[in-house]
């Protein structure tokens, strides 16, 4: 199993930016999908973003579509989440999740489609 670990959360204000990393490894990173997902407290864990890694091909939920990136650097198996103009509802704990290629486009927003997750890093947007 592929062992993630998250960097780059802390603390922002409303309009802000911050860059997330999740550096992977014990895999063959380049044939996987990877995806960031996101959890509030009281709230179930929410997909955010998904890359395919070989190809590049990117997929976003609506609510950080035009806001967030996502991206991959295969020379350095890592993964990142791009996040600008950010909002109070965007605090949450992110995790990076490590998925299949074959999962069809109708799973990949489910949790329980990732076979590997980090520890998770928190993202808190406040003044």
């Amino acid at each position: 199993q592929m062992q993630l670990v998250e960097s780059g959360g802390g603390l922002v204000q409303p309009g802000g930016s911050l860059q997330l990393s999740c550096v992977v490894s014990g895999g063959t990173f380049s044939s996987v999908a990877m995806a960031w997902f996101r959890q509030a407290p009281g709230k179930e864990r929410e997909f955010v973003a998904r890359i395919t890694v070989n190809t590049g091909r990117t997929i976003y939920a609506n609510s950080v579509k035009g806001r967030f990136t996502i991206s991959r650097d295969k020379a350095k198996n890592t993964v990142y989440l791009q996040m600008n103009s950010l909002r109070p509802e965007d605090t949450a704990v992110y995790y990076c999740a490590q998925g299949r290629t074959s999962t069809i486009y109708s799973e990949m927003g489910n949790p329980t489609q990732y076979d590997a997750w980090g520890q998770g890093t928190q993202v808190t947007v406040s003044s």
